[in-house]
């Protein structure tokens, strides 16, 4: 097996923020641009009233004492209708920025899933070998809450509160330098405050976990099935099925998210002790009298005060928020760097050009059609003569001198020369390790090999496009994945436009079909991936009828009858022999019992091929597969 690559943390670089911010842009060339603006304009608008309020209180304060109530009237209500309409004008792009930014997170959250998912489908098999799935499945639910954070929330809250404390800072030196600096020594103390109860705010994004486990879940039995997809090319399926449940979790999350904006002002209230300590603190100074209190000459009275105090709790609830930001960032960023990382992963590699047709016999030669026959015929196209020739498939698999390593410095197959001839059944047996499962991932090329040759039918694997090369094999694994969905789709999967009765005929051929009809609704019965009502040896039975209707000619039985008892062995054994009749079948087993029919028997030891013979062969030789034979039935 390759060897697991284990979880290392990134450092998030100021490229990745810069990406997030061109992915916004992209995919939201007018919206996002609008939000942008909404904020600029409402953190502006946000920091003008005050500066009308002390117009308004100074108007009562000087007509008061000459009693010119009219002229006090006028300026008052021309003031206050000013001021009453940035409010409003605030209260309106605040709404708006709310409902687009929802709009807009959620959905940028759906694309980036869709483009991992996407982008998952195209990766080879070595990825999945080399990474653990609990770290991958972390990009789906850790990596994008951290960017939903920082998309949602954490940039915009940045720049709404760099704009409004730059605002807030020259107003309020204008108006107190000594009010001021009591606010700054206030504030730390509160944010020191609002950090140890802020970690708490965390819980209240848990009701959406429900739909991210289910996407989850989805994603995991892809996963754990992604030989299963790529043998039978349901890639394009599979993203579709991906998508719908994907949407679904994107209109849950969309809504959950338009009320989360109530929290804020719970933590903002925490600025009401520094509020009654300026209002302490300015009443006293007003009251002593206290010269040269400004820096602009302005005398401190409550015309100052007043609309101080309003700049005083917004001044420590901005500080609070921008403090709350950086963790959110720093999450968000390094969420980001991993997402984007995956994206970036090299995708799996075709470069072969023969392709997999229907084909008929027309005097004597193969002729290409498009209607479906029993005859299939590799299609190779030699650009050098400018000519197609066709092949018929037959399963003639050779390999020749093949060395291959999962990484460079440890090669794992050395020298491994073998055919099977159409029809014939080749057994691999030999301790764990020594490179069984490895031979048949070459023939399926989810690995390429390093040196040497493969040939099918005469033809280079490499020339051929991996997806006809895997559309002409079949594989029964030893880890059964079936598919949320009925017992008759999971055995679809194996050929989409195969009819009822071809899943039928392909039941019984597998054995299947008579405990499938003691289900409680026979083969339209539902079942999970990890179904629990169904024993190991039917699920297997299950994934033989799958394979059975896909009518490969060359099989891959890859320790299938292993993680089930020997009773249930003698019935799905049944079931591979009856799939094996006339097909080219490479067997790795552990039990030597089941492989004593073999054509051709290969013992392999430390990526070598030791042995090779018939099983009367082998035990005439008394060489290591006698020796095994003889002292166990099962190698450990």
């Amino acid at each position: 097996m390759p060897p697991k690559v284990q979880y290392t943390a990134h450092k998030a670089s100021p490229k990745t923020l810069k990406r997030i911010v061109k992915e916004l842009f992209t995919s939201f060339p007018r919206l996002y641009p609008l939000v942008i603006a909404c904020v600029i304009i409402s953190a502006l608008v946000g920091i003008v009233p005050s500066i009308f309020m002390q117009n308004v209180i100074s108007v009562i304060t000087e007509h008061m004492s000459i009693g010119d109530w009219d002229v006090a009237k006028i300026k008052i209500i021309k003031l206050l209708t000013i001021l009453v309409s940035f409010y409003l004008v605030g209260i309106v792009l605040s709404f708006l920025h709310q409902q687009l930014m929802a709009y807009i997170t959620q959905t940028f959250l759906k694309n980036m899933r869709n483009k991992m998912f996407t982008k998952m489908e195209t990766l080879p098999i070595k990825f999945f070998d080399t990474h653990q799935h609990g770290e991958i499945m972390s990009y789906y639910t850790n990596d994008i809450d951290a960017v939903r954070q920082l998309v949602s929330q954490a940039l915009l809250n940045i720049l709404t509160s760099a704009l409004t404390l730059i605002g807030l800072v020259g107003i309020m030196l204008y108006y107190s330098v000594w009010l001021f600096i009591l606010i700054i020594v206030g504030v730390m103390a509160m944010a020191y405050i609002t950090k140890y109860t802020g970690s708490k705010s965390k819980d209240y994004f848990l009701s959406q976990q429900k739909k991210v486990s289910q996407i989850e879940g989805f994603i995991e039995e892809m996963m754990n099935g992604q030989k299963v997809v790529k043998v039978f090319n349901h890639q394009e399926m599979t993203k579709e099925d991906f998508d719908r449940i994907n949407e679904d979790l994107c209109e849950t999350a969309r809504n959950a998210n338009l009320y989360s904006g109530i929290i804020h002002p719970i933590i903002n209230n925490a600025g009401n002790v520094l509020y009654v300590l300026v209002a302490l603190f300015g009443g006293l100074l007003i009251n002593l009298k206290v010269p040269n209190l400004s820096i602009s000459g302005l005398a401190l009275d409550v015309s100052i005060i007043v609309p101080f105090l309003s700049m005083t709790k917004q001044f420590s609830n901005t500080i609070t928020n921008l403090s709350q930001q950086i963790a959110s960032i720093a999450m968000g960023m390094a969420g980001a760097e991993r997402i984007f990382e995956m994206i970036d992963e090299e995708e799996e590699k075709d470069e072969g050009y023969v392709s997999l047709v229907n084909a008929n016999i027309v005097d004597g030669e193969l002729v290409e059609c498009e209607e479906k026959t029993d005859i299939w015929a590799w299609k190779h196209y030699h650009k050098d003569s400018d000519t197609t020739t066709y092949t018929r498939l037959m399963g003639d698999v050779r390999m020749s001198e093949v060395d291959f390593g999962y990484t460079e410095e440890k090669i794992v197959l050395h020298d491994i020369s073998l055919f099977a001839k159409p029809g014939q059944k080749v057994a691999f047996v030999g301790a764990t390790g020594a490179g069984k499962t490895t031979i048949t991932n070459l023939l399926t090329r989810f690995y390429d090999i390093a040196d040497g040759k493969i040939r099918y039918d005469g033809i280079n694997i490499n020339k051929i496009k991996k997806g006809e090369l895997r559309k002409s094999l079949g594989m029964v694994l030893q880890d059964v994945n079936l598919f949320t969905g009925t017992v008759m789709e999971n055995i679809r999967y194996g050929r989409l436009d195969a009819s009822d009765d071809e899943c039928i005929i392909a039941a019984k051929l597998a054995g299947a079909h008579d405990f499938i009809t003691k289900l409680p609704e026979g083969y339209n019965t539902m079942i999970s991936g990890n179904n629990d009502t169904l024993s190991q040896g039917q699920r297997q039975l299950i994934s033989i009828a799958r394979v059975a209707v896909a009518d490969p000619p060359v099989m891959i039985l890859d320790e299938a009858t292993s993680s089930i008892d020997t009773r249930t062995e003698a019935i799905v054994q049944q079931g591979m022999d009856a799939l094996m009749a006339n097909r080219t079948t490479f067997v790795i087993a552990h039990r030597l019992s089941t492989v004593k029919n073999a054509d051709c028997i290969m013992v392999l030891d430390h990526g070598r091929i030791i042995e090779r013979g018939t099983h009367d062969e082998l035990i005439a030789s008394k060489g290591k597969y006698y020796q095994l034979y003889t002292g166990a039935f099962e190698l450990e």
